[in-house]
Parts: structure tokens; C-alpha cells; sequence
């Protein structure tokens, strides 16, 4: 039987996301400015959704003068476009459940964009919980350079840690989505080499569907995050090694 593949999914995420390096990081900065404008505060330290925010865009390399240019619009007198968030749920081909996080200034458009999107791929979008039971909210910290996996496993349990994955040259920590910015920094603090931390939606089963299905799957995850309103976007789709091995032809 062929396993799940964790890496595979990392990198491909990555892999696309390095495509769209600028739109990736103006979709960074958005994601911060609401975080701190929502949050009410610009200190990370007390506003655990910003302190979140940042260590995402960190782990994409945001500069940190973009940082803070994001933090300080969040608080600039109400300059600039308002945006809110926004989720879609639907079904894409084969039957995998998909999960849709958006910021938008215009729900109507973004609404429009993302039904389009769902239909011309064979899927159709559906309303709100349709899918959004197949998924569990987690912190996720991505650590790298991690030679003893036992050793880590005693740090990740010391730190408030509830599990971890092996992802190719990293390790993912999953957390309380409450406890992420601290498990984080326990782990920092602990030696550990911290190269990301973020809020996801792990789905609590998968979908196993065939390499040509796959295929048409992860076309419709890549235009939805093509789409300038689109934040991220998760599946239940059961990436298997043969998968993996057909993506990577």
C-alpha cells in the first residue's frame, strides 16, 4: 500500500507559492494587516493572531521592513482598502473536500471568482460546514536540522507540543492553536532551528483518488491560489507516494 506522503505535500505548496513570489507577498503583508488591525495591537506579543501572521510570512522570507510597513497600515487612520475574511467550502474533482481561506475587499467578486473557478474544474462550491467538518484547526511549526528524532520528541513534549510528522528535510510540530506562538518560541529557546510557524487545517480523513484525478485536483488548488483574494487553500486529498512520484515526472 502506498503511504502518505507528507513532503509531497509541503513541496508542492512551496513549490507553487515560490512561482508567485510577489503575489505571495502582497498576500502576506494583507494577512498581517488584519491580523494586527483585528487583533486591536501591533506588539506580536499581545496579539496572538499578528504573532502568527509574522512567523508565516517569515517562513516565506517576507522582508522585515514589509513587516512592519503591514503592522503600521493596520493603525494609519483607515488609509487604504478594508478586508475581511472570508471562507468557501466545496467539493473539486473526484469528491475531495476543499477548504478556502480568503481576504477580500468585495465578497461579491471574490464569491464570483471562486464559484468559476470550482465549476470549471468539474467541482462545485457549497455553503457553509459543507466541508468544513472533514478538517481540525492546528499550529503547525515547521523545524529544520534536526539530527535525533528522539531527542526532538522529548524537546516538542517539554514545549507544550502535541505531535509530529516527518516532511522530507523538516520536521512538523503540531499544536494547540492557541499554544503555537509559544511552542514556537519554547522551541526556539530550546536550540531548535524554527523556520516557520502558522495556523492550518489538517483534514481528519483523506481522500484516495487516482494519479489523473490528482492531477486535476491540485490544477484547481493552484488557480485558487492564483486568485489575489485567495489567503490559502487545503484538501482532503490523500497525496500517496505514487502520486508524489507522478508529480514529480
Amino acid at each position: 500500500m502506498s503511504g502518505h506522503s507528507k513532503w509531497a505535500t509541503t513541496k508542492h505548496r512551496k513549490a507553487a507559492q515560490d512561482k508567485k513570489r510577489s503575489a505571495l507577498f502582497s498576500k502576506l503583508s494583507r494577512m498581517i494587516t488584519v491580523a494586527a488591525k483585528e487583533g486591536g495591537d501591533p506588539n506580536p506579543d499581545n496579539n496572538a493572531a499578528l504573532a502568527a501572521a509574522i512567523a508565516k510570512a517569515k517562513s516565506y522570507s517576507l522582508p522585515k521592513d514589509k513587516i512592519e510597513a503591514a503592522i503600521a497600515k493596520a493603525f494609519g487612520g483607515g488609509e487604504g482598502a478594508a478586508y475581511e475574511e472570508v471562507v468557501y467550502e466545496g467539493y473539486g474533482p473526484a469528491g475531495v473536500a476543499i477548504y478556502v481561506e480568503a481576504l477580500t475587499d468585495n465578497r461579491n467578486r471574490t464569491a464570483a471568482d471562486v464559484r468559476s473557478l470550482f465549476t470549471r474544474a468539474g467541482g462545485n462550491l457549497g455553503s457553509t460546514g459543507s466541508v468544513a467538518f472533514q478538517f481540525e484547526r492546528k499550529g503547525q511549526v515547521t523545524v529544520e536540522g534536526v539530527a535525533d528524532e528522539d531527542e526532538l520528541m522529548l524537546l516538542v513534549a517539554d514545549a507544550g507540543g502535541e505531535d509530529m510528522e516527518h516532511a522530507g528535510d523538516e520536521w512538523l510540530v503540531y499544536t494547540a492553536p492557541a499554544e503555537l506562538a509559544a511552542v514556537s518560541r519554547a522551541l526556539e529557546e530550546s536550540g531548535v532551528s524554527v523556520r516557520g510557524a502558522e495556523l492550518v487545517m489538517e483534514p481528519t480523513n483523506t481522500t484516495i483518488v487516482s494519479v489523473e484525478d490528482a492531477k486535476k485536483v491540485l490544477r484547481l488548488v493552484d488557480a485558487l491560489e492564483e486568485n489575489d483574494d485567495i489567503q490559502t487553500v487545503y484538501h482532503t486529498m490523500e497525496l500517496t507516494d505514487e502520486i508524489a512520484a507522478a508529480l514529480d515526472e
